[in-house]
């Protein structure tokens, strides 16, 4: 029988996603509208979930996916029907949720290797109406939302765990070790809105990152603000910005496997050229890269981020974007996004921003965004709008 932690334990990390994670950090109100996309396997969890709702008043609304029906799908669909949108399904469920908490559970991290990585492609191109509405109510800030990770053998086995090893990554970097974890996420959202205040206080105008097989300058334009400490994610420990993907130039080398659509992505080496990717290689896994950079403006930045070593608890490699986008360790890590920026990167009111003004700010728009990760030792050197140049991150922290 597969382990399941104590029901103590998941009684915590529901009410962390619920009463903290979700509205920004202050937790859902009264009525709110509560989707909870869960997978079968996780399905401990999301008694915790709904009780967690149902107990502050707000409705719950369960989709509860099977687990290993994927990969039967794209063997067996046509183009026409991979490209099939339900807009009126989709529709309805935008105007309903207030927020949306996913949990991310796998059960076969190979699900989908072998499949034509272009039938990946259309049907992850299909679904961008229902990204774009999702963004819009969340700009209007009429949406929030939360990702958390449910750990599960398959999962395990692939980071080279114990399943008992696994989830104590999970409820270490989670605090839910701790007495209070709402208490700890809060303190650690306080230091890490000090970090960004700090970081749009300079006013930067580039970032240049120095690391092994990296030379990389990302311009990052006007109208950016950094953000971090939202609840997007738990956990989350990163400060990113949505940089101008037009002033992106040079190498970077990801040191941490990547795992998308069913796929292992191994040692990942990006080139950028005026602002798009001008070659890209990896050792496995090649493939599926290289159709999904053939995504419409899948080739451009979209997201720069540092994570802080003193801040995570994260320690080892989980095989799973979430966590190792924000792992700790001697060197805390960087990643970048290729595809869609994040709006509410922009200082002002998102919603009230016409499609041609951010494409004149340099907000990349994409159905994708892929978040690659580096973990090795970097310098980043700010341009500040003197041209002096200042050390913002040395040795995994920041340095301001």
């Amino acid at each position: 029988m597969s382990y399941t932690p104590p029901d103590d334990i998941l009684k915590q990390y529901a009410a962390v996603l619920i009463e903290f994670a979700l509205g920004g950090g202050k937790g859902i109100a009264k009525r709110d509208v509560v989707f909870l996309q869960v997978l079968e396997c996780a399905k401990p969890l999301l008694i915790h979930l709904r009780r967690s709702v149902l107990k502050l008043g707000g409705f719950p609304i369960i989709q509860y996916l099977p687990d290993n029906i994927a990969r039967d799908f794209f063997e067996y669909a046509n183009d026409e029907q991979l490209a099939f949108f339900p807009d009126k399904y989709l529709r309805g469920k935008v105007d309903q949720m207030d927020h949306v908490v996913h949990i991310i559970a796998e059960t076969n991290k190979h699900e989908l290797e072998g499949i034509d990585p272009k039938k990946l492609m259309i049907a992850q191109e299909a679904m961008k109406p229902y990204k774009d509405w999702r963004d819009e109510k969340e700009n209007a800030g009429k949406l929030t939302w939360t990702l958390a990770l449910y750990g599960t053998d398959a999962m395990a086995r692939e980071a080279n765990m114990t399943i008992e090893e696994y989830w104590e990554q999970i409820i270490t970097a989670c605090f839910l070790d701790t007495s209070d974890p709402i208490t700890t996420w809060k303190k650690i959202m306080a230091e890490i809105d000090r970090v960004k205040h700090a970081l749009n206080a300079l006013s930067i105008e580039s970032l240049h990152v120095e690391a092994p097989d990296t030379n990389l300058t990302i311009k990052l334009g006007k109208q950016r603000q950094w953000m971090g400490g939202s609840g997007r994610n738990i956990p989350s420990f990163e400060v990113f910005i949505s940089p101008d993907w037009r002033g992106t130039e040079g190498r970077i080398r990801f040191t941490e496997p990547l795992y998308v659509y069913g796929n292992l992505i191994k040692n990942v080496y990006v080139e950028f050229t005026k602002g798009v990717v001008t070659h890209v290689s990896a050792t496995e896994g090649e493939q599926v890269l290289q159709e999904m950079i053939k995504v419409k403006n899948a080739d451009k930045i979209g997201e720069f981020s540092l994570t802080d070593s003193r801040l995570s608890r994260i320690t080892k490699f989980m095989a799973e974007t979430l966590f190792d986008e924000n792992v700790g360790g001697p060197y805390g890590n960087t990643h970048i996004a290729l595809g869609s920026a994040y709006k509410d990167s922009y200082p002002g009111d998102p919603s009230t921003v016409t499609e041609e003004q951010w494409h004149a700010m340099g907000y990349n728009e994409s159905v994708i965004h892929t978040d690659i990760v580096a973990t090795s030792d970097r310098i980043v050197t700010a341009t500040l709008p003197s041209g002096e140049k200042k050390v913002i991150y040395k040795n995994g922290i920041f340095t301001i």
